[in-house]
């Protein structure tokens, strides 16, 4: 177990350091294939781990890193059905990704620089995956950061793209400041920060520690997963290549928040405020997020809101207590969602880099048949259309938020109904528009040879977004749940009262789904010219950029330029310049009666005498 543990984690690492070490002697074959290698050696590893795990969690330690007054971190990995599990998911769907990136990237001049962070994104993915230290898992946290941030930014001779790196990690950054406070609270009150420490310790802590531990790494996943209040770096993160999108938004990045949560499980049960707002922020969060992507053009920031308003879900789960039910709906999202992002890259380059679904059309449909299934297949799962992985694994959220008591679910439930009737809207809107309209201005469709091979890799992903829900089906199926089954024992079973509630819910779902599939044939069905929503509030994201623009950064950068002019030149520079200036001329006066001419000398004498006369007479009077 060791040794597959280390291979797991050293492969990706292994191929970033040669990539960046030999990348001007790789060709493009040998960088992508290198990549791709390392990916395939970590996704081995992985299976092998799993295979070999009991129904026990193993601990590995490779040693002390850090060390000081009484606190030490070691490079410990918790490793139990939920980790492998992660780490398979993780590794799949990044073998693929890299697999598309080698036909995508084809003519990009910084090739080996793009795989080196495609990469290092997946170790430090797998290092947040694993970690059984807080502090270690954080290394991972903020590696994942960075890489957001060099591939966001890929293409940085453009500013926009610069710019949409910087917002993310910036944005980032700010949750990360509960990561830290917790961090720092957890080891000042136990001396230790593993998450097996927690877990044996979680039945003694204070409710009140408790609750403000897991807010704070609340506000962190928050950060990390794009939720409010912090959703706004997400749409801009498109700014990098089509396959980093599929890789932040599916398996790694935007799910270690929430992935975070589920492995700190045993102290937020102590903690049911953390819960009930996870599930209130989650479910508020999808359903903004289901909103702002029906006003969108951009197929590529559609999926993006897309992504926030589905991690939501994620959140709503782990806020009932059902992690089992969240990382569910995780892989499923895994699946599915990367797959609709690579499809989107094909359909971007079909149309020389055209973004906007209101110049694509019928034409996209009829000249790459299979790209439109692929699409369709990713598209039914996000609608959750009955039988599909996501109409499973949205179903069971729903049904946790319904079956769970206080009128915090209840609204969680009501707004997440609200945000899956929207998602099929927006979904086959999409759907429609992109594949069976015939444009007003159409953009110039291009046929090569490459577009055919990406989609190779996506096949894999549309069998599993179609028919993965059966791995977990609702118990009113009769069909065994082999991820609850394999998952037994590590997280917390679905409540019984979730279970009566899950026909209900489904059926619900369905008639959602077929809703907004209907409504979106009323209004998009294939017509000559399809005419798009005017820009407004939604297409803008409801004003969140501009009121974090508004509020926060400019009244930031106000307060800068006075501390920097007004205290730091004025006041400060001032001051120490008036009195560079006094001292100044206090030297000069002084040098002036320490000259070599007589007669200087002699005044200077006598004035000194007189002022000691003077001194005398005052005394002795």
């Amino acid at each position: 177990m060791t040794t597959a543990l280390a291979c797991l984690l050293a492969f990706p690492l292994a191929g970033a350091v040669l990539q960046a070490a030999l990348r001007s002697r790789l060709s493009r074959a040998a960088s992508a294939g290198l990549a791709a290698l390392a990916m395939a050696a970590a996704l081995a590893a992985a299976l092998a781990a799993v295979w070999n795990l009991g129904p026990q969690p193993v601990t590995v330690s490779f040693g002390q890193w850090i060390a000081f007054d009484g606190f030490s971190a070691e490079f410990s990995l918790l490793y139990n059905r939920l980790a492998g599990l992660m780490c398979v998911t993780v590794a799949f769907v990044a073998l693929l990704i890299h697999l598309y990136s080698a036909v995508y990237m084809r003519e990009d001049k910084s090739f080996a620089r793009y795989f080196c962070y495609l990469n290092l994104f997946v170790f430090f993915m797998l290092v947040i995956a694993l970690a059984d230290d807080l502090v270690l898992l954080f290394l991972g946290w903020e590696g994942v950061g960075f890489c957001s941030f060099a591939l966001i930014g890929f293409w940085h001779e453009e500013l926009p793209n610069v710019d949409a790196g910087r917002k993310a990690f910036l944005m980032t950054r700010i949750g990360d400041l509960g990561y830290v406070a917790a961090l720092g609270l957890l080891i000042a009150a136990s001396g230790s920060a593993s998450l097996t420490g927690i877990a044996a310790s979680a039945a003694t802590m204070s409710p009140e520690t408790a609750t403000l531990l897991g807010l704070l790494f609340l506000f962190a996943a928050c950060g990390k997963s794009a939720q409010l209040p912090l959703s706004a770096w997400l749409p801009d993160a498109m700014a990098g290549p089509t396959p980093v999108s599929a890789l932040i938004h599916a398996a790694t990045m935007v799910t270690a928040g929430v992935y975070l949560l589920m492995r700190l499980a045993p102290m937020l049960a102590m903690a049911p405020v953390v819960g009930a707002a996870a599930a209130f922020i989650g479910a508020a969060t999808a359903l903004y997020g289901a909103a702002c992507a029906l006003a969108q053009r951009d197929v590529k920031r559609i999926l993006a809101y897309s992504t926030i308003s589905q991690v939501g879900y994620m959140f709503l789960a782990a806020g009932c207590g059902d992690d089992g039910g969240a990382f569910f709906h995780l892989q499923a999202h895994a699946f599915f969602k990367s797959l609709l992002f690579m499809t989107a890259g094909v359909m971007i380059q079909a149309f020389h880099e055209e973004h906007d679904i209101f110049r694509m059309g019928a034409r996209l449909r009829k000249a790459l048949p299979g790209l439109f299934i692929l699409f369709a297949c990713g598209a039914a799962a996000l609608a959750a259309l009955p039988l599909t992985s996501g109409y499973f694994s949205k179903g069971r959220t729903l049904a946790d938020a319904l079956a769970h008591p206080g009128p915090v679910f209840l609204l969680s439930f009501v707004m997440a109904t609200a945000a899956a009737f929207l998602t099929a809207l927006y979904v086959f809107r999409m759907l429609f528009v992109a594949f069976f309209s015939d444009p007003a201005d159409p953009a110039k469709l291009v046929s090569e040879p490459a577009l055919r091979r990406m989609e190779r890799p996506l096949w894999p992903l549309a069998i599993l977004a179609v028919v993965y829900g059966f791995a977990n089906p609702p118990h009113f199926l009769g069909i065994p749940a082999l991820l609850d089954s394999y998952l037994a024992g590590t997280v917390a079973p679905l409540a019984p009262e979730a279970e009566h509630a899950e026909l209900f819910v489904e059926v619900l779902d369905a008639l959602i789904a077929l809703a907004g599939l209907w409504l979106a044939w009323v209004f998009y069905k294939p017509a000559r010219h399809p005419v798009p929503a005017p820009a407004g509030a939604l297409t803008a994201g409801l004003g969140l950029d501009a009121f974090g623009l508004n509020a926060i950064a400019r009244p930031y950068l106000r307060l800068a330029a006075w501390l920097w002019r007004g205290l730091d030149e004025d006041v400060l520079d001032g001051a120490t310049t008036a009195a560079a200036s006094g001292v100044s001329r206090l030297s000069r006066a002084a040098a002036r009666l320490g000259s070599a001419r007589p007669a200087t000398t002699m005044a200077t004498l006598l004035g000194a005498c007189a002022v000691l006369l003077v001194w005398l007479a005052a005394r002795l009077g």
